[in-house]
């Protein structure tokens, strides 16, 4: 089939269509259907100004999230945080109250840190976060480090043990731990500043403060320590892993 004959296949149609409606335009049709459409235009015009606007709600606030009730949430203190946790007091109530409107008060009777919401609280998850804050200070976190829990929503402290790398005991133990931290924590150090993550080295538990991604890279150095890897070999890694989020974000 050549290019002419072709053309002429495709606008057959198109001359076929525009035959057929000159047929069907007869005055008495084309006023009939005329009325036709200018009845459903009426028609859809008097839908539209009986149909009522869409309505638009407030967001609730914190206090009327639970039917008027005020919300709680309680934080258990440790022994041995007990005395920071009167040296830094100002630094952990004044965000938690001046900033996310959380009331916050120490129970010395039962050793914990209650908040609770109060009816100007904008939001019913700034309440989470305070508790959340709170407890990062309970597992040795710095409160300036700490702090960032309630201006990002993209941070989590994940908690792990050496024993569930690897089973340690008497000086191994010890010597693994020596591995983290590094002389003068040199090795914890760099870790912390190159994946933009905290560690906090508690014996036996090590708590890190972070985004998903950094946590994840920052986990898999420690790990590698654990398992007896040299402090070089995982500087190394590190710098290659950070160079690779970097080009990343």
């Amino acid at each position: 089939m050549g290019f002419s004959s072709l053309f002429l296949f495709c606008l057959t149609p198109i001359f076929r269509v525009s035959f057929d409606l000159r047929s069907f335009h007869s005055p008495s049709k084309i006023q009939g259907f005329m009325s036709i459409m200018a009845s459903t235009e009426a028609t859809s015009m008097e839908e539209d100004k009986t149909v009522p606007p869409k309505p638009r709600f407030e967001p609730l606030k914190a206090h009327e999230m639970s039917e008027g009730g005020v919300q709680f949430r309680k934080v258990n203190v440790p022994a041995h945080r007990f005395t920071p946790l009167k040296k830094s007091w100002m630094e952990i109530y004044t965000p938690v109250y001046e900033q996310m409107k959380v009331d916050i008060r120490m129970n010395l009777k039962a050793r914990k840190v209650e908040m609770k919401t109060k009816p100007d609280t904008p939001d019913v998850g700034n309440l989470q976060k305070c508790a959340d804050f709170v407890h990062a200070f309970m597992l040795g976190f710095d409160p300036m480090d700490a702090i960032a829990l309630l201006r990002l929503d993209d941070l989590y402290v994940e908690t792990f043990e050496i024993k569930d790398v690897k089973t340690l005991r008497g000086e191994h133990l010890s010597r693994a731990i020596g591995r983290l931290s590094g002389k003068g924590g040199k090795t914890k150090f760099a870790i912390e500043n190159s994946t933009r993550t905290r560690i906090v080295i508690a014996d036996t538990k090590i708590h890190i403060l972070g985004s998903f991604l950094n946590i994840k890279v920052a986990r898999d150095s420690l790990c590698s320590l654990i398992l007896g890897s040299p402090a070089g070999k995982v500087y190394s890694k590190l710098r290659a892993v950070s160079a690779r989020l970097a080009e990343k974000f």
